[in-house]
């Protein structure tokens, strides 16, 4: 938090706790994502009986960690891949802070190139934080960006990219896709494939399926809107052991109940909730939070006529999720070179989009690696559209290609992933989004397919619907809730700003 224009949304005030009370209030959150995990620690930090059900049996959701065994029997640390912690996720960090303040569990990497097809390299380093000086040098040293192609820039149509404001954006753009929004300004092609195509691919959507708006609001978070900087930090061991067994303890010590290994059915809405469960159990509490991925929540909400009205839940019905996305993890018996970066985004090298050393960072890989001398290496395919095992097969040559000293290296251990789970930020989805309110009072909604008009996306996105769920039912009480901080709601570059605004009269 070193950027002083960082702003801070003020949550209601009201009574310290709920121990003033006259009876303490009962909360079940469905789900232990990160929005989960944040209600709960949101609602049981202020005196709230909280009860959390999860249906995988570990913690984190798409960040969890889990515990798996290689042919040979060895137990090796397991996820569904790569996530990067940037310094402008606010409300995700305070979360993480109540089980360190210092965030020791979070090691910084200071850059992430970006290769495309031509064996061009963009790289993050070293570059100014301030914004806009540190987009103006990021495109004047890229080799794909030229100042020619500053000046073809069509200043009428990329206004928007300078004067974002949120939600305002995404009135003008959401409706427009991102691919022909850049086609529309004049983004030179090379830079578009590599830089965009790179952080598009990161909502799981080709830049053809992913919303203008979204895009906007994404350079408007990484680059022109703040100024913590452009690099970002991992967590250094698996995420069951960096992340969510301590924050597990955290809510234990708060008195907060956490159940895994089930799923609920059914939620009845009248005086008091009814939430049932694959294992027969009828609990009762006078709110929920369903922080679950999109099929859930349209699960639960389909199996459960009382919540919401139908307006509501036709646009919980009309939730999509983003193509599936691969993990292939590979256990190697020799190691790739030392100048390797922990992380290497690539354009136009379908299907790979990114490549992950983890024993450069991880603490169980590190072991691994210095047990056997051997290196464990993850490749992404996001927005996979093909069969999982074409992908697979495709993936390994682009490694050979961009890692040359992998092509003699034996595979020890293998882990392929293919998950269907995220939402999806189309064109014109927007407005339809449900938010964290609910026409059912004491129901909340949370999650990063979650709408709320703050410039926030991805894990960062999740927490703050989850801050934003338990303030909303800590409100009903009267019971104050927790501040949330973003960066600046626009354009935080005045003069870029109104010649921005200029342009687009």
């Amino acid at each position: 938090m070193t950027d002083r224009r960082r702003v801070m949304h003020a949550a209601p005030r009201g009574a310290p706790d709920a121990t003033s009370l006259p009876e303490q209030p009962r909360v079940i959150v469905v789900g232990a994502g990160i929005a989960g995990l944040a209600a709960a620690t949101g609602l049981a930090e202020r005196g709230v009986q909280v009860e959390v059900l999860e249906r995988e049996a570990y913690l984190g959701g798409r960040v969890g960690g889990w515990t798996e065994e290689l042919d040979d029997g060895t137990p090796v640390a397991m996820n569904r891949g790569f996530h990067a912690f940037f310094r402008q996720y606010y409300n995700l960090r305070n979360l993480l802070r109540r089980i360190d303040p210092a965030l020791g569990m979070l090691s910084p990497v200071l850059d992430y190139p970006l290769v495309d097809r031509q064996g061009r390299r963009d790289t993050f380093r070293g570059l100014p934080q301030s914004p806009p000086l540190n987009a103006v040098a990021f495109a004047l040293r890229s080799p794909t960006f030229r100042l020619r192609d500053l000046v073809r820039l069509n200043a009428r149509a990329a206004a928007p990219l300078a004067a974002v404001s949120v939600p305002g954006i995404y009135t003008e753009l959401d409706d427009v896709d991102a691919d022909t929004f850049l086609r529309s300004i004049n983004f030179p092609p090379a830079a578009r494939h590599l830089a965009f195509e790179v952080f598009s691919r990161s909502f799981f959507a080709e830049p053809t399926d992913l919303s203008a708006a979204e895009l906007a609001t994404m350079f408007h978070i990484y680059f022109l809107g703040s100024s913590e900087g452009l690099v970002f930090d991992v967590a250094n061991a698996n995420f069951d052991a960096a992340l969510w067994d301590p924050l597990r303890t955290h809510l234990q010590s708060l008195g907060v109940q956490v159940h895994t290994g089930v799923s609920v059915t059914e939620v009845r809405a009248g005086t008091r909730f009814e939430v049932r469960t694959d294992r027969g159990d009828d609990l009762t509490a006078d709110g929920v939070v369903l922080a679950t991925d999109v099929t859930g929540l349209q699960r639960i909400v389909a199996a459960s006529p009382d919540l919401g009205d139908h307006a509501w839940r036709s646009r919980v019905g009309a939730l999509h999720t983003a193509p599936p996305f691969v993990v292939h993890r590979l256990w190697l018996d020799q190691p790739v070179d030392p100048d390797r970066a922990a992380f290497l985004g690539t354009g136009g090298r379908p299907p790979l989009d990114n490549v992950s050393v983890l024993d450069r960072y991880e603490r169980e890989a590190i072991d691994w690696s210095r047990r056997t001398g051997g290196s464990v290496v993850e490749l992404h395919s996001y927005a996979a559209t093909d069969d999982v095992a074409d992908v697979t097969s495709r993936l390994l040559p682009r490694m050979h290609e961009l890692y040359p000293e992998t092509k003699n290296a034996n595979i020890v251990g293998e882990r392929v992933l293919c998950r269907q789970d995220c939402p999806r930020f189309g064109p014109g989805d927007f407005a339809a989004r449900p938010t964290v309110s609910t026409p059912t009072p004491g129901l909340a909604l949370a999650g990063d397919g979650i709408r709320i008009d703050l410039p926030v996306a991805l894990m960062e996105r999740a927490a703050t619907t989850g801050w934003a769920a338990a303030n909303l039912l800590l409100g009903r009480h009267g019971v104050a809730g927790h501040d949330l901080y973003t960066v600046p709601t626009q354009g935080r570059f005045a003069p870029l700003r109104r010649l921005a605004e200029r342009q687009l009269r």
